[in-house]
């Protein structure tokens, strides 16, 4: 089957639009724009695929409905902001949505929601659920209350964490573009589109530059990234331009429309698909040549006696990232010890775990079943 064909036979879809879509220019939400994807995402209610809304907005339609001159910096005023936008944005998608006799639900989260492993399965519990009524859920960062220590930092990677937490099949990221090009369009209109790719193959990074919108946050990048976010649970993605007719539906009837990135590897079990969320960890663990090579080929457990060095704060049970001696993560995982007793068992076989803890701890720093290789 071709890509093309399982987007188009995909059942569970996550549809991320951003807000350089969902604004007139900073002038307030385009219901017109608004109007067409709601009708198609109703179509596809009516044909059975379940569909979770990521949407972007919130800050800008606040920022047009105070009439302010552009996104605010100060973070008191983004979150002021956000929560006056926040019901401009659901009051238009419960508007349009009605008109479909279709029930819409807000689901607002932060970083820390997905952080804690029960609050993550009650989100899911709650997605997962609102898709079995037949429930639109319209899902958007918490920017009221979110912090830079609990943020996303955007919403196309929220869409991927949401596609993780469904296990979607699909994950739309509707922008402004056709979808990925080799080079910048704006400088060079004779630049070739990617129609397909594997979402880790290096250069697409490369050929996605730095650029973002003045409302949103994420530039072609963040949605690369998302999409090996959401790879995690073997999930296609496909850029599109949210402006082109009926984009929806024709990706729907499998047209050539944007830009498929594949999923490179078979779907992370359920734990692991969260433990590879997390954004945020508490420390570095640097490993030496053996331990990576152990940790890629055979799926062992982290020893303490392959660990050179340690940093950060953390304690027992937070997360940690796993990087070789040149700084490439290797892994992920729950710690079995806090940052001090790690610091003094680096490099010590587990059999000296007693002399020098004083007690006979956890004979792995990281179990393998709470490791997860990136």
């Amino acid at each position: 089957m071709s890509s093309r064909e399982s987007l188009s036979n995909a059942k569970t879809w996550v549809i991320k639009i951003g807000s350089s879509l969902l604004t007139d220019d900073g002038k307030g939400l385009n219901r017109k724009n608004m109007a067409a994807w709601v009708s198609q995402i109703a179509a596809f209610n009516r044909a059975g695929i379940a569909v979770v809304l990521v949407s972007s907005g919130a800050v800008a339609e606040g920022v047009s409905r105070l009439g302010l001159k552009g996104r605010p910096s100060a973070i008191h005023n983004q979150q002021a902001a956000a929560a006056v936008g926040q019901m401009g944005l659901i009051q238009a998608y419960e508007s349009e949505f009605q008109q479909f006799d279709l029930h819409t639900a807000q689901v607002l989260l932060t970083h820390d929601d997905l952080s804690n492993r029960k609050r993550y399965l009650n989100a899911r519990s709650t997605l997962t659920t609102l898709l079995q009524l037949g429930v639109i859920p319209v899902v958007n960062e918490n920017d009221t209350v979110v912090t830079d220590e609990i943020c996303f930092g955007d919403n196309d990677t929220l869409a991927g964490l949401v596609a993780n937490l469904i296990n979607a099949d699909a994950m739309v990221i509707l922008t402004d573009q056709d979808g990925l090009y080799e080079e910048d369009p704006r400088s060079n209109p004779e630049a070739a589109l990617v129609s397909e790719a594997r979402c880790d193959e290096d250069a697409l990074l490369g050929f996605a530059g730095t650029g973002h919108g003045a409302l949103g946050r994420g530039g072609m990048q963040t949605k690369i990234q998302a999409a090996r976010l959401a790879a995690r649970s073997g999930t296609l993605t496909c850029i599109a331009n949210g402006r082109q007719e009926n984009v929806l539906e024709s990706l729907r009837q499998g047209d050539n429309v944007g830009t498929i990135l594949l999923p490179e590897n078979e779907p992370l079990a359920a734990r692991k698909q969260w433990l590879a969320s997390h954004l945020k960890v508490k420390g570095t663990l640097v490993l030496d040549a053996g331990a990576v090579k152990v940790l890629k080929s055979s799926g062992k457990s982290l020893l303490s006696v392959g660990v050179k060095s340690c940093s950060g704060h953390f304690q027992r049970g937070d997360v940690v990232s796993c990087t070789d001696e040149n700084g490439n993560a290797i892994a992920r995982g729950l710690v079995n010890y806090n940052a001090d007793e790690t610091g003094r068992l680096a490099g010590q076989p587990t059999d000296r775990i007693i002399e020098i803890l004083g007690y006979d701890g956890d004979h792995e720093l990281i179990h393998r079943d709470n490791l997860v290789l990136l």
